[in-house]
């Protein structure tokens, strides 16, 4: 359990919903911050439900919906598949619980509406979390184009090569109906990095999705065009074939400031292609699972930025990058370095956005109404590539 945050700080209660890599990489953030106290865990599986309660003296549920009906449950921590998404902001919502939910937010857009009417109903905060637009390096990059220091918005680019559809898979993963594939699953966090250095309101997009491998036939790869409806235009281009890494170009360092130990070339791919389903699946379960504090997910902290591939955002006057201790802007009359903190994280963001909204009644960037616009571009890129044509965006937010 997080440690005791004193008589001063108002607290939430939080229930985890899944104990899975998302909720592993979650709860650094969640135990730091001394107005979050974890009381409760939901998960079919019962050796992960054993492990969590060895580790915290919390409740334990088989199921969402008994933990919802929980009195000592504020808030609920959504990190099922996102399947199940729906079902469970609805139970969430119902039973009157705050929500930090798990990208994408849905598969459909009528889902999507479904769960923010509900939390409307309800008078319910909705995060939708695990953003890299939550990302330090992002925030402050959105901060120096709104100064005006080097003009208005005109121009980003990010681009992500990796090693994602070799990773060990569950099914769900590698079915696009399911929200499977790097479009749903990774373009989220470009999208979400456009979408919020550019201000929110993009026009249109045009897309190309790849499916290469027959034998995981899903996205595994895009390139998205963006217009903004004030002109501006943007690129989103993801890889995940395991060939050509972007961590070449960051020095080394990943998506949650790691330093990335090289393990082989494709050395995934070709492990992935050794193993049949059955033992992928064995070989996922056993890596995702929570199995004690050792198998949490911490940011290298202390050491450099993170680096969600690489990132290149232009204003009128000026350019900006990433760099490992935070940004350089390239303005008109020279090079500004700027250092950014490195004790915090963008899941401590999420956290901190999700507890400001809660507590103090602050509307967040990333309510149900943004998750719901970066589930429409996944959807429209889809579509574009399907259809071959440019589409007409209805759902998009400005940043608040």
């Amino acid at each position: 359990m997080s440690s005791d945050p004193g008589p001063q700080t108002p607290v939430i209660r939080i229930g985890i919903a899944g104990l899975g890599t998302a909720t592993k990489a979650m709860l650094p953030a969640f135990l730091k911050h001394p107005g979050i106290v974890i009381t409760a865990a939901a998960s079919l599986d019962e050796e992960q439900l054993r492990n969590f309660k060895m580790d915290f003296p919390v409740e334990t549920y088989r199921n969402v919906k008994e933990m919802c009906s929980s009195p000592d449950v504020d808030a609920v921590y959504i990190a099922t598949p996102t399947q199940f998404h729906t079902e469970h902001v609805m139970l969430a919502a119902s039973a009157k619980k705050h929500m930090i939910l798990e990208k994408p937010i849905a598969v459909s857009l009528e889902e999507g509406l479904q769960m923010i009417a509900a939390a409307e109903a309800g008078g319910v905060t909705l995060v939708v979390g695990h953003s890299h637009s939550f990302d330090p390096p992002i925030l402050k990059m959105r901060e120096v184009l709104e100064s005006g220091r080097i003009g208005r918005f005109r121009m980003a680019h990010t681009w992500c090569y990796t090693d994602w559809m070799y990773r060990p898979r569950m099914r769900e993963e590698l079915q696009t109906e399911l929200g499977g594939g790097v479009t749903f699953r990774q373009g989220s966090h470009q999208f979400d990095i456009i979408r919020l250095v550019g201000g929110g309101k993009v026009r249109s997009i045009r897309a190309s999705t790849g499916v290469w491998d027959s034998q995981r036939r899903t996205e595994g790869s895009h390139v998205v065009f963006f217009e903004f409806e004030d002109g501006a235009s943007a690129t989103a281009v993801y890889n995940g074939y395991d060939h050509f890494h972007t961590t070449e170009w960051t020095n080394g360092i990943g998506e949650w400031g790691e330093q990335v130990k090289p393990g082989g070339y494709a050395s995934n791919r070709k492990t992935i292609r050794a193993l049949d389903t059955e033992q992928e699946q064995h070989l996922k379960s056993r890596r995702s699972g929570y199995s004690g504090k050792q198998s949490m997910i911490y940011a290298d902290a202390g050491l450099q930025q993170p680096f969600f591939g690489l990132t290149v955002v232009s204003g009128e006057r000026g350019d900006i990058r990433q760099t490992p201790e935070g940004l350089l802007v390239y303005g008109e009359e020279g090079i500004e370095q700027l250092q950014l903190p490195n004790d915090i994280d963008g899941r401590d963001m999420v956290v901190e956005e999700f507890y400001q909204s809660v507590i103090h009644g602050k509307r967040p960037v990333h309510d149900g109404r943004w998750g719901l616009a970066n589930l429409e571009i996944c959807l429209a890129a889809l579509q574009s590539s399907r259809e071959k044509k440019e589409i007409e965006l209805n759902y998009q937010v400005a940043v608040k």
